[in-house]
């Protein structure tokens, strides 16, 4: 009996470590992909100064219909912050909280990328980041929503 009692907590153990290392992996894995996309959405706007065409409109503050000011810039800045503070909170958040921020994080910022996809003319290269942007928050959104979440122990053996 007690060979069989330490073999089942052997297995619980076992079980809880695999349980707490697919939590952490998953914590690590969405960290990374809110730092590759933040990536993305910086060299896509640097690579729009390589554009002399936009970066002329934007010396004069206004492109494509859209005027460069102070609030457009606050607002924009707070947009882009979003990203950078889930690769903080993708760590140090508990898991169901985490995964309901990250599932509704990536949906606000695919609504801003598609957006942003609609306003205006955009160059070939905004689209190439853009779709690759869209295509990071969807595995965001799939990872978070498939995150393992483990159901509490219960002891039937004993």
């Amino acid at each position: 009996m007690t060979n069989g009692l330490n073999s089942f907590l052997e297995n619980q153990d076992y079980i809880l470590a695999l349980t707490f290392k697919k939590m952490e992996t998953t914590k690590t894995l969405l960290s990374k992909l809110w730092i590759f996309l933040t990536m993305n959405y910086i060299f896509c706007d640097v690579f729009s100064l390589y554009n002399s065409s936009f970066l002329n409109k934007l010396i004069t503050g206004k492109v494509d219909g859209i005027e460069f000011t102070e609030p457009f810039l606050l607002y924009f800045a707070i947009i882009m912050e979003i990203p950078m503070l889930m690769i903080m909170l993708s760590i140090i958040l508990k898991t169901k909280i985490n995964q309901i921020i990250n599932m509704i994080v990536g949906v606000l910022m695919i609504i801003i990328q598609i957006g942003s996809l609609v306003t205006g003319k955009n160059s070939l290269h905004y689209v190439f980041f853009s779709i690759i942007e869209l295509i990071t928050l969807l595995v965001i959104i799939y990872k978070a929503y498939k995150w393992y979440n483990p159901k509490p122990i219960t002891n039937s053996y004993i």
